[in-house]
């Protein structure tokens, strides 16, 4: 089977979420990428938890289909061993500290004078330049920077995203500039170089709010799991205790939610509620009146009555919920994968292709793969051998 990145070698300095998760993209779809990792210790999202058969759940999600090749990069003969690697890279990816890669040898000017082919991509909190640059970066210090914190939550609290938003979208946003990088190199026969901030990534994702509070106008409220701004649209309870989603986007919706859902026609036309910017006013009062009559209803009757009226719904499903769900194992979405603890299932990543699956390869033990990739170089065993107790690999 032929895959679209089959041929490209990615070379990773990378740990945690951001990086890792771009680089395993790469991978699915067919890439050869090269994990470098501290001896004896590895990337430091290996030891998070150890929820995966012992293995830890961020660094199985982010890290399958790579080679794990340890090497210690403070010690004086790694860099000539990483200089002949990235001779043979398509890709260098890094998320190092600020100015660490620089500090190493490793910027994009070097890079592209020992191969000007390579795209090289470095994704950082606040980016190279500005007053934030040397700032530490996790990912809830993103979401506070980036303003989601203030937009989500209660009226009381706010809350952090419950996944990582901020490592997840500059990982993303790696992986489409890298494919973007690779498309340009196809014309150019060069390389380039990407610049990838958290904080650009998710004040990106921030532009409804952003627009929403355009010119000095009231920000959008925090809502708990209600819409901020649209109503209703948000958490119901049903009378067996259970929380259904309801979403009307328009007023057909309303309408067909009112006549056939509440058995309620005169609400639809009543002045406070027969708009969106009326019932969001007005949510106060229509809440109790929605709530009074849908808890009437079973959670199931209550779906089959909105699904049956076109109405957008769905059940708040827990993760094992989730791990269940119908719909992923109708469409298949389940595969296994080989890690050192024996396998384990893992999702098939979006999207389907009808040209091809993506590689879905084992999740690398540290180091696993050091001696293949340095006999690969074409360094000698013995060579390999007086390194491995030298403590560089």
């Amino acid at each position: 089977m032929i895959r679209p990145l089959d041929g490209i070698v990615v070379v990773a300095l990378e740990h945690a979420v951001a990086a890792p998760l771009a680089t395993r993209h790469l991978a699915d779809n067919g890439a050869r990428v090269i994990k470098i990792e501290r001896p004896g210790v590895g990337d430091f999202a290996r030891a998070y938890d150890q929820r995966v058969r012992g293995l830890a759940s961020h660094f199985v999600w982010t890290n399958r289909g790579k080679e794990s090749v340890t090497l210690d990069l403070k010690h004086g003969q790694a860099l000539p061993v990483l200089h002949r690697l990235l001779a043979r890279a398509d890709v260098f990816v890094q998320n190092l500290a600020p100015g660490a890669a620089a500090r190493l040898g490793l910027d994009a000017a070097a890079i592209h004078r020992i191969n000007p082919r390579t795209i090289v991509c470095g994704i950082s909190g606040y980016g190279e330049h500005g007053p934030y640059r040397d700032k530490k970066a996790y990912d809830l210090l993103i979401q506070a920077e980036a303003g989601l914190l203030s937009i989500t939550g209660t009226d009381s609290d706010m809350a952090k995203s419950g996944i990582s938003i901020a490592d997840i979208a500059g990982g993303m946003y790696a992986y489409n500039g890298i494919l973007n990088a690779l498309l340009l190199r196809g014309r150019t026969g060069l390389g380039s170089s990407i610049e990838v901030s958290l904080l650009d990534c998710l004040a990106e994702w921030m532009g409804y709010p952003l627009y929403y509070a355009f010119d000095g106008a009231t920000q959008p409220a925090r809502a708990g799991a209600a819409h901020a701004t649209i109503y209703p649209y948000g958490p119901f309870r049903a009378g067996d205790g259970n929380i259904v989603m309801i979403a009307i986007q328009n007023e057909r919706e309303w309408v067909l939610f009112c006549e056939k859902v509440l058995g309620a026609s005169e609400l639809a036309k009543d002045p406070r509620y027969n708009s969106n910017a009326a019932r969001s006013a007005n949510r106060l009062q229509l809440e109790p009146i929605l709530s009074q009559r849908l808890q009437q209803l079973s959670s199931a009757e209550l779906i089959a009555l909105l699904d049956a009226a076109s109405i957008a719904n769905a059940a708040v499903n827990t993760i094992a919920g989730l791990h269940a769900h119908p719909q992923l194992r109708a469409r298949e979405r389940w595969a296994e994968v080989a890690t050192s603890a024996g396998p384990i299932q893992a999702l098939v990543p979006p999207p389907l292709s009808d040209a091809y699956t993506p590689s879905m390869g084992d999740i690398p033990a540290l180091g696993a793969h050091t001696e293949e990739v340095l006999a690969w170089l074409g360094y000698a065993q013995a060579e390999i051998t007086a390194w491995r107790a030298d403590g560089l690999i």
